[in-house]
């Protein structure tokens, strides 16, 4: 996998649009950002490092490889959305971080971040809600995995990417392959396949552009 960056079309929406907080925009107003082409890993799990990369536009997807090259995803990230904070105890890296689409970032040292604190407290209550909400997600993420069989972990997994619609239906906007599913919930591809097709089927979702409509509650069991 590629770890330097390459020159990309300046077609980033301008900061402001962002919808960043005030305290991370101004983090953000640090560092120059950089692009990167689909497929650039920025992190390698293991490694030491002491920056944090905030994404300005793009997706990155942070995942653990084990025995037989055998992936779990910890989640998809984008616009406004930072990783690489485990680091910065001064341990090794958690996870790796690979870019999902062109993808621009910018990265923050330690030194910056902590300068950025003293300037502004309230980031730190920032960064600590977000370790606290992933915290959270990797417990929850835990605990399906332990109790629930493909079909419950599946379903939990669309009713957290899911987005509520004006029209009343919920739709994963962004386009998930099967592939990437099945490394979320701890199953094969194939079976991810297959129970997608069934809940098509059923009437319960619908596959229209890039995106999965969610037509009515889900059953519980299947």
């Amino acid at each position: 996998m590629p770890r330097s960056h390459s020159p990309l079309p300046a077609t980033d929406p301008p900061l402001d649009t962002l919808n960043l907080s005030p305290a991370l925009a101004a983090l953000v107003r640090r560092a120059v950002p950089r692009r990167y082409r689909k497929g650039v890993l920025l992190i390698q799990e293991g490694e030491f490092g002491d920056t944090l990369y905030v994404v300005l536009s793009g997706r990155v997807k942070v995942f653990s490889l084990g025995p037989n090259d055998r992936e779990i995803t910890f989640g998809l990230y984008g616009v406004g959305e930072f990783v690489g904070e485990m680091s910065l105890d001064g341990g090794p890296r958690a996870a790796s971080v690979i870019t999902v689409e062109p993808t621009t970032c910018v990265v923050i040292t330690r030194t910056t971040l902590l300068d950025h604190i003293a300037l502004h407290p309230e980031f730190a209550f920032e960064l600590l809600s977000k370790v606290i909400a992933r915290a959270r997600t990797a417990t929850r993420d835990a605990r399906n995995m332990a109790l629930m069989d493909s079909y419950g972990r599946l379903v939990a997994l669309i009713d957290a990417m899911a987005v509520e619609q004006d029209d009343g239906t919920r739709r994963i906007t962004h386009r998930t392959t099967h592939a990437e599913i099945a490394s979320r919930i701890g199953c094969s591809r194939e079976m991810v396949s297959r129970l997608l097709k069934d809940l098509e089927r059923g009437g319960y979702t619908a596959t229209i552009g890039r995106g999965l409509h969610i037509l009515k509650p889900l059953p519980t069991r299947w």
